[in-house]
């Protein structure tokens, strides 16, 4: 049911934090798409190690003629083609212009570079697909001498 009849998608992101007001308004700081890891040290690894990072998904729905109970159903795809297992979250639809805001506290950990697809899926249709490129920067330090 997601055609033209709705659920429509206000916004769908990642950041590294959301404020939300006494009224439910969300204010998203730092929108990201793009994370570079970096390790400089005399023993950098010539591939990047697995790195874990907090941030928050936000994924905000306007119901349009969606009613009641659905599945919001997230994978994450990583940049080797596998597909994780998905976190599933069972959400209420009110109609109209009401909507739901979602607001997952993540912490993914990384363990390679490349382009990683959160897809974001309504009952079992794909509502829209949240990319975000991890990057390495390896810098080879020279020891102090002591």
């Amino acid at each position: 049911m997601t055609s033209e009849q709705g659920p429509y998608i206000q916004m769908a992101g990642l950041c590294e934090q959301v404020i939300e007001d006494k009224t439910g308004a969300l204010s998203l700081i730092r929108v990201i798409d793009t994370i570079t890891h970096t390790e400089a040290r005399p023993d950098a690894p010539v591939e990047m190690p697995p790195v874990t990072y907090p941030m928050r998904m936000v994924i905000m729905l306007k119901s349009g003629r969606a009613r009641g109970r659905h599945e919001l159903k997230i994978t994450a795809e990583l940049p080797s083609g596998e597909v994780k297992p998905p976190l599933i979250r069972s959400i209420q639809m009110e109609g109209e212009e009401r909507g739901f805001n979602n607001i997952i506290n993540m912490l993914f950990t990384f363990t390679m570079e490349g382009l990683y697809w959160f897809n974001v899926y309504f009952d079992d249709s794909l509502l829209t697909r949240i990319p975000l490129r991890i990057k390495y920067n390896r810098v080879v330090t020279q020891e102090s001498p002591h």
